[in-house]
């Protein structure tokens, strides 16, 4: 009796123990269905309510981690990605950044805040088309708590701009090639953008004179590069010119905007300001009487140009709460620092050190249409208040 309750007993666990793993995902995360199974561990098994009970504890998390992942080759049926092009992509797992750094395994390397802080000192260094203190004068005024910013008051009874030298800054190329573009643009979301085959060059000379003909562009390039982001000076120039003047709509289903618009010529919704974040812009407005400056809510810790303001405007009657802008930098270095960040840390804020100083700049993407396969439209980006 004895020996047949032994026998009895270790036939019911082995029954159990091979029930339970024909029940359980166990080591068989992401293989294809197999019908000798009772259930299934693969993507397709929760469109088919055939999952085993264990699933979402056993591999959905690992779908959604770089664990043993780090450098794969791209699959388009993941539901995130662990190599070196899913940041400019904007669809790494969670964890990519702490798994997959520089010694994650991943061949490209994850960028890292350290090499992003150090990138960003070389472009401060390398912007020789920047402001001088006898070039550009302002007068920020009225400084104002962040919790007054929301109040219509024009508590600055000057302009913002008391002095710039036109002829020295405007004519460089990379000025000249940004006030081209720059023009391009109907304020008003909601009414669709046509580009002639002249705007279109300009975009062109932009990039060009900007992104290929500056040691500022080619450092940034040569960064991107050396991370995988980018095979060739081609790609990166074709990639630039569609996150940033690719046109996406913002109101009324119409092709009515883009990051360089919101960015840097500036854009009106629902009756109010969006986006406008470029202190070019902001001075030409004020010097033809549309631009009323009324106060500042925070002014960057630097004392020669760049510098960054968070200001209240009116512009031709449309307020704007804080549009914070960097000023006194050439073009060149507002679109490159802006590229940067939104390459990098799409939809994140991306930490910079600009003579030492810490400036941190906010990015958004623009999710509901992309370019390519999958890539993302720039939505915003603009210096966060710190």
């Amino acid at each position: 009796m004895k020996v047949t309750a032994v026998l009895l007993l270790c036939v019911t666990l082995f029954c159990l123990g091979y029930s339970n793993s024909l029940d359980s995902c166990q080591g068989r995360c992401g293989y294809g269905t197999d019908s000798s199974y009772s259930c299934q561990c693969n993507s397709a098994c929760e469109r088919y309510n055939d999952c085993c009970s264990d699933y979402t504890e056993i591999c959905a998390a690992a779908e959604t981690s770089c664990s043993g992942r780090c450098g794969e080759t791209y699959n388009s049926q993941n539901k995130c990605h662990c190599n070196s092009k899913c940041s400019q992509h904007n669809n790494c797992c969670s964890d990519y950044a702490k798994l997959c750094g520089s010694d994650g395994g991943d061949s490209g390397g994850a960028i890292t805040d350290a090499e992003i802080k150090a990138l960003s000192e070389k472009l401060y260094a390398l912007d020789s088309n920047k402001a001088s203190a006898s070039e550009l004068i302002i007068d920020p005024q009225a400084l104002v708590s962040d919790s007054s910013t929301s109040s219509q008051s024009d508590l600055s009874p000057k302009p913002l701009f008391r002095y710039l030298d036109e002829a020295s800054l405007f004519s460089r190329p990379t000025y000249a090639a940004f006030l081209a573009v720059l023009d391009n643009y109907k304020r008003m979301t909601g009414q669709a953008e046509n580009f002639s085959s002249q705007q279109l060059a300009e975009q062109d000379t932009f990039l060009r004179e900007t992104m290929s003909n500056t040691k500022l562009g080619s450092e940034l390039f040569s960064f991107l590069y050396s991370k995988g982001v980018y095979a060739s000076k081609a790609e990166f120039i074709k990639d630039l010119k569609m996150m940033w003047f690719g046109l996406y709509s913002r109101n009324n289903n119409m092709l009515d905007s883009s990051g360089f618009e919101h960015i840097f010529a500036g854009e009106i919704k629902g009756g109010k300001v969006s986006g406008f974040h470029n202190w070019i812009q902001f001075y030409l407005l004020e010097k033809r009487g549309k631009m009323n400056y009324y106060s500042h809510s925070f002014n960057g810790p630097w004392t020669t140009y760049p510098d960054v303001l968070g200001m209240q405007f009116k512009w031709d009657g449309y307020f704007k709460q804080v549009g914070s802008a960097i000023i006194g930098c050439s073009p060149e270095f507002d679109f490159a620092l802006y590229s940067l960040c939104f390459i990098t840390r799409p939809g994140k804020q991306c930490r910079l050190s600009l003579g030492g100083k810490a400036l941190i700049i906010q990015t958004y993407t623009w999710t509901n249409s992309h370019y390519g396969d999958g890539k993302k439209y720039i939505g915003s980006a603009f210096p966060a208040s710190p």
